[in-house]
């Protein structure tokens, strides 16, 4: 009986030091999978914050009785992408954004939160 178990005890050694690796991996994996998932709601921001930028953008806009072309003109952009900033398909980059706010005469964070 102690025969076969010393006879198997190697091979089970072996079994369980290959092994180990590959758990660490898997565990590894998961870990990163969900720190993958868990930072989707900081990355890209939500579609309710695109959405209300959109609306701060066109208020600011209407109110100053400005057209999406003339905005376009006067930012150096094309008619489509105030279009694109307004209705929350795209966002403006930082150097239009703070373009958008002078000719607001508002302050960025003004346009940011609404």
């Amino acid at each position: 009986m102690y025969n076969n178990f010393y006879a198997i005890f190697p091979s089970l050694i072996m079994i369980i030091i290959l092994c180990i690796p590959s758990i660490f991996l898997f565990v590894l994996l998961i870990r990163a999978l969900l720190k993958y998932l868990r930072s989707d709601k900081d990355r890209g921001g939500s579609p309710e914050q695109a959405k209300s930028l959109g609306e701060a953008l066109k208020a600011r806009r209407t109110a100053a009785g400005y057209t999406q072309e003339y905005v376009a003109e006067a930012l150096g952009v094309s008619r489509q992408a105030v279009s694109k900033w307004e209705n929350g398909t795209s966002e403006p980059s930082t150097a239009n954004l703070m373009a958008l706010a002078k000719l607001y005469g508002v302050p960025v964070d003004e346009l940011l939160t609404g």
